[in-house]
């Protein structure tokens, strides 16, 4: 079934060819609208192309011969006020609860119109093959299906909340006076400050830290959190990390080069995919190589991994602990907490779930956004 582009750029060239002016910012607003009501019956469908296509009384005949050929259905004519031309007759015309032509028996046994719940056909919108995808797990999906979606997963916005920076800025209703900008202006009348400076600290983006398990318990989503991961490494401010049996920085290879050359590169960067778990122990290099030394102060740091560790519990949560008092926000992804069934049975999982700001699964298109406002929402305090 066609998907919303399709939809739209079709249904915009048949009013064209019928004589009705649709240009490419009412096919826009029709794709806009399309996206924010979701229209499941062909009289929802009707009302969003009336209200973004339609911009004449006498252009509804045409549109509505167009939309019977389109969409194979009735256009819901016959429940309107009117004939053309009616002035009673409003462009969202449709009386609720009608039906055109139906009829039920009187006493005489004649038929009249009657008002019952209309009958309308699903919009083929509702069934395109992205929204099959967004919703399945992507360990089930073959690499096809995970191939199709990676587009989508490119386009995402990996977002931080903001911190104040050293940088100033003037701001004519800032908190703060700039002493040397309002004396030097005070030297054009006669060295009275009639008029105070101010300025305001700027905000920039806390950085990004993300570490994934490329374990073997990991591997039926180690496809789609590459892909995840090449969202993270175009942030301006962000680093990638991998982790199995050993710590890989994989933040060069995946910004240098185009989507596909960077996963490619990343895989053959780290030479323990698939391996055992030892996450205690690569946390531990994290915090000593790179954490101390100021990449995780006041940065949000996401753990994509599943639990699963060989090392003690102990040393998982003496990590942890060190981690997060120099971290803003710790956000720990678990594909496996999708299941209702899910408890924090594994002793990894237990050990490191009392220092995280947010569990998210991640799992699917879906819940992707979950994972995005988890990075984006402000600090909870434990």
């Amino acid at each position: 079934m066609p998907d919303l582009p399709e939809l739209a750029a079709s249904f915009t060239a048949a009013l064209h060819h019928a004589g009705i002016a649709v240009g490419p910012d009412r096919t826009r607003s029709f794709a806009r609208a399309l996206t924010l009501l979701a229209p499941s019956t062909t009289g929802e469908l009707r009302h969003c192309a009336l209200a973004t296509l339609v911009s004449d009384r006498e252009q509804i005949e045409p549109f509505d011969a167009v939309f019977r050929d389109v969409f194979g259905g009735p256009a819901d004519r016959g429940a309107q006020r009117g004939q053309p031309g009616d002035p009673a007759r409003s462009l969202p015309d449709t009386v609720p609860g009608r039906v055109p032509g139906a009829r039920k028996a009187t006493a005489d046994g004649r038929g009249r119109e009657a008002d019952a719940q209309p009958r309308e056909a699903p919009v083929p919108l509702a069934a395109s093959p992205l929204d099959r995808l967004a919703n399945r797990d992507f360990a089930d999906l073959s690499a096809e299906e995970l191939a199709r979606l990676s587009e989508v997963m490119r386009t995402l916005v990996l977002r931080t909340p903001t911190r104040p920076s050293r940088r100033r800025r003037t701001a004519h209703h800032g908190a703060r006076i700039d002493v040397r900008r309002t004396l030097s202006a005070s030297r054009r009348t006669g060295g009275y400050p009639l008029r105070l400076q101010r300025f305001e600290l700027r905000a920039r983006p806390r950085d990004l830290i993300v570490l994934c398990d490329i374990s073997g318990s990991m591997e039926p989503y180690a496809r789609a959190m590459l892909q995840l991961l090449y969202c993270a490494a175009r942030a301006a401010r962000a680093e990638v990390f991998t982790f199995a049996t050993r710590l890989t920085r994989l933040t060069p290879a995946l910004r240098r080069t185009g989507p596909d050359d960077a996963l490619a590169r990343a895989g053959r960067a780290a030479p323990d995919w698939s391996g055992g778990t030892r996450i205690a122990e690569c946390l531990a290099e994290f915090n000593e190589r790179f954490g101390r030394r100021g990449m995780a102060h006041g940065a949000v740091v996401a753990i994509i991994s599943d639990g699963w560790d060989t090392g003690a519990p102990a040393d998982l949560a003496t990590h942890m602990a060190r981690l997060s008092r120099v971290a803003y926000r710790v956000v720990w992804v678990n594909p496996r907490t999708a299941s209702p069934r899910y408890r924090p049975l594994v002793a990894g999982m237990a050990a490191a779930l009392p220092y995280c700001d947010a569990v998210v699964s991640a799992h699917n298109l879906a819940a992707l956004d979950d994972f995005t406002a988890a990075l984006s929402a402000p600090r909870h305090r434990r």
